[in-house]
């Protein structure tokens, strides 16, 4: 019966026909029409887009004016966030587009989500600025919107078709769940762009953020105290997470992908993104940030080793430090510790392993 219905193209109709032909109660698993399948994932791609925006203009904001809890890129990203209620309801109430263990990712992430938005603003209130993208509310934040990224990214692999939407919808996700887990390293990104700013007599940050953050401290606006308000996060931080870190997400984004630059693919398009919104940052008179070119590297090492996975945790801590030390070079990178790279050599490397004895074991367990 569902095959005989015509599918309207809108948003707002589709919504209309969704409600009337599928709204009922079911246990996750169950079939799901491939055009609510569409549309689901769809709408999940839009709500990440909301919050990737807002938290871009944030972190940009916060280096420029006082916090303020209704600055136009909160209600951009709380946007974001009714849409993934929405979602997380229908997915929830209609079992459809999700199995059990999807729809709980979706839950919990979502569940963290809401209970660290409040603690943060609580934190806020009790400690005044809070710029460190490291702060325990803010991680939490990261942590919730990485579990229902999880869930979204396990529903689509199951429940979608193999060919080119699937795997485009899933490149996308894959380079939400990148921003998200990069987007602490932005703190140093803003950071050393701001920095350099005060010392050339430029400063980003208007007088009122500047003399709160450091009155903080008890100190005068002088680059003591810019130094502890722009780059308080240590130097080893940088190419450990922004490295080591990405390796490892795009190391699980081709194993799901499967396709040859997958991982190249995903992160060339979390850089693509940061290079377009670079522009309109500067050109709304707001602070900008070096751009992580490296991470297109990491990704193109990630593929390149491939074949030879055991090589991976090399070409990624050659290539990424390679291209990362360059950047460094031409002023377009934070300052960053040479000696981690051994680290993230290891593990990423470790990593590798893991991933692939776990695919071992699955390919293993399929009856033949």
């Amino acid at each position: 019966m569902t095959n005989a219905i015509t599918v309207p193209r809108g948003p707002v109709a589709k919504t209309r026909l969704f409600f009337r032909t599928h709204w009922e109660r079911g246990a996750p698993g169950q079939p799901t029409p491939a055009w609510v399948l569409r549309f689901a994932y769809t709408t999940w791609l839009v709500a990440f887009a909301f919050k990737l925006l807002g938290s871009s203009w944030d972190v940009s904001w916060h280096f420029k004016f006082i916090r303020d809890d209704f600055a136009p890129p909160h209600l951009i990203n709380t946007v974001g966030t009714g849409i993934v209620i929405a979602l997380v309801a229908i997915h929830t109430y209609t079992g459809l587009g999700c199995d059990r263990r999807s729809l709980r990712l979706m839950q919990w992430g979502l569940g963290l989500f809401l209970i660290a938005a409040p603690l943060d603003v609580i934190n806020h209130r009790v400690n005044g600025l809070d710029l460190t993208a490291w702060s325990p509310t803010h991680l939490l934040l990261y942590i919730g919107t990485g579990v229902m990224l999880a869930g979204v990214i396990d529903g689509w692999l199951k429940f979608a078709e193999p060919g080119r939407v699937r795997t485009l919808v899933l490149t996308g996700l894959w380079a939400f769940f990148l921003e998200n887990a990069f987007f602490p390293n932005g703190q140093q990104e803003y950071g050393i762009v701001g920095l350099r700013a005060w010392e050339r007599g430029e400063p980003e940050a208007e007088p009122s953020l500047l003399n709160f953050a450091a009155q903080q401290i008890g100190h005068p606006v002088d680059r003591a105290a810019v130094l502890h308000f722009t780059m308080p996060i240590a130097d080893w931080v940088y190419p450990l997470w922004g490295i080591g870190m990405s390796a490892v997400v795009l190391l699980l984004a081709r194993r799901t992908i499967g396709h040859t630059w997958a991982a190249t693919a995903v992160a060339g398009a979390y850089v693509a993104y940061r290079m377009l919104i670079w522009p309109l940052l500067v050109a709304g008179t707001f602070p900008a940030s070096t751009i992580p070119f490296y991470l297109l590297f990491v990704g193109l090492a990630v593929d390149l080793a491939a074949r030879r996975g055991v090589l991976t945790g090399v070409l990624v801590a050659l290539l990424g430090y390679g291209v990362l030390e360059v950047q460094s070079l031409l002023g377009i990178a934070p300052p960053f510790a040479w000696w981690t790279l051994p680290v993230v050599l290891v593990a990423v490397t470790a990593a590798w392993w893991v991933t692939a004895t776990r695919s071992r074991v699955r390919a293993s367990s399929q009856p033949t």
